[in-house]
């Protein structure tokens, strides 16, 4: 009779091990997700009766971690907290926490969640925004975002450098902008099918997105201003619906990224495109020849990582006192857009690599990202 139960514990043991096993090796797109909590501590975001932004995102959070931990086996989550806490004395340092936490954390996927508020309390929906700006967007920006978030915006109207920054957000739509917007486009759907209102995606000059490398999206779950919504998002109901609908965006937006890297184009771009709509394929370009050939064997080469400190419009000298300590020792890339050419330091076979690199070179250039590269050129 022993004998016969433990054959029965071995057998039901081999079993739970190999079900693990399975549902360790289920193929994702994204392998860390980081989940940021906007506001915390000292910062409180916006305020309505006894109800605070702070705590309203941070249930959401934690609830939404839950659910990927538990939908998406083998999918390692990363909060910025867990709390109610501020993460620096002040805003902008607060901020910069976030993203870097996220960037050592070697984050795919970067969710940062917010409520909303507005003046006028009719106001109300989802609202889902993402790195950029376009003209209507510039406008928008000097008249800043609502009061509760003016800070989190970056005034390029009084930004020191903004020629720098420009080039930041240039290189992060350029690497991350496609895959930033399907998320926000998987969000999106899911609030619609579950009924909620919601508005268009808006590209902003935040900065938590800024500092990020990776792509990411900052999720505006409802109007705290509006009183329906507001009773929806602090009942047990809502936050569990609204985590619900972030983690179909998050296993949606998964399938997405490895359909892409299985090569299956359409389906990826279908994947991603709202519902109802339909996404643009890219155009064949044609095959390069004659002087382009140089070229076609840079992109023959391994993608690399490398950390860029300067962009401009014209050729630098490499030999030139803007590169400072690290005069002589950068080279020049290239890329698309109004400021071509790229000044970067080393080269690193992986992401990491260039990060750990990246703490030490903005010691002198602050404003220092890591970029892809192949070759001698900026890739996406």
């Amino acid at each position: 009779m022993r004998l016969r139960l433990l054959f029965v514990s071995l057998l039901v043991s081999a079993a739970l091990l190999s079900n693990a096993a399975v549902a360790g090796n289920i193929a994702h797109g994204v392998s860390v997700v980081v989940i940021d909590p906007g506001h915390g501590g000292r910062l409180p975001g916006a305020h309505y009766g006894s109800v605070y932004e702070k705590d309203l995102v941070l249930k959401v959070g934690l609830r939404l971690g839950k659910l990927i931990e538990k939908g998406m086996p083998g999918v390692k989550v990363v909060y910025t907290r867990t709390t109610d806490k501020m993460l620096g004395a002040t805003l902008a340092e607060d901020l910069q926490k976030r993203a870097d936490i996220a960037n050592e954390a070697g984050g795919d996927l970067f969710i940062s969640i917010h409520a909303n508020a507005a003046a006028a309390t009719a106001a109300k929906g989802v609202e889902v925004l993402i790195m950029g700006e376009t003209p209507k967007e510039q406008r928008y920006n000097t008249e800043a975002l609502y009061e509760s978030n003016r800070e989190d915006l970056i005034d390029l109207a009084t930004e020191p450098n903004a020629a720098i920054v420009r080039a930041r957000i240039q290189n992060l739509q350029i690497t991350y902008g496609e895959y930033s917007m399907a998320i926000a486009r998987c969000i999106e759907r899911s609030f619609r099918e579950a009924g909620r209102v919601v508005r268009r995606i808006k590209p902003q000059l935040l900065r938590v997105l800024y500092a990020t490398d990776m792509p990411g999206v900052l999720a505006e779950i409802g109007f705290m201003s509006n009183a329906q919504e507001m009773a929806y998002m602090k009942s047990e109901r809502g936050l569990d619906e609204i985590a619900r609908n972030l983690y179909d965006a998050v296993r949606n937006y998964s399938d997405f990224v490895l359909t892409t890297r299985r090569g299956d184009g359409e389906a990826a771009v279908a994947a991603a495109a709202p519902s109802g709509g339909r996404a643009e394929t890219p155009s064949a370009q044609p095959s390069a020849s004659g002087d382009d050939r140089a070229a076609q064997a840079d992109k023959q080469e391994p993608v690399r990582y490398t950390v860029q400190v300067l962009a401009s419009a014209k050729p630098v000298s490499l030999r030139s006192s803007e590169f400072k300590s690290y005069r002589g020792k950068v080279r020049q890339l290239k890329a698309s857009g109004a400021l071509p050419y790229k000044y970067c330091v080393g080269e690193y076979d992986t992401e990491a690599a260039a990060q750990r690199h990246l703490r030490q070179v903005r010691k002198v250039f602050p404003d220092a990202f890591v970029v892809r590269c192949r070759g001698t050129e900026i890739v996406k």
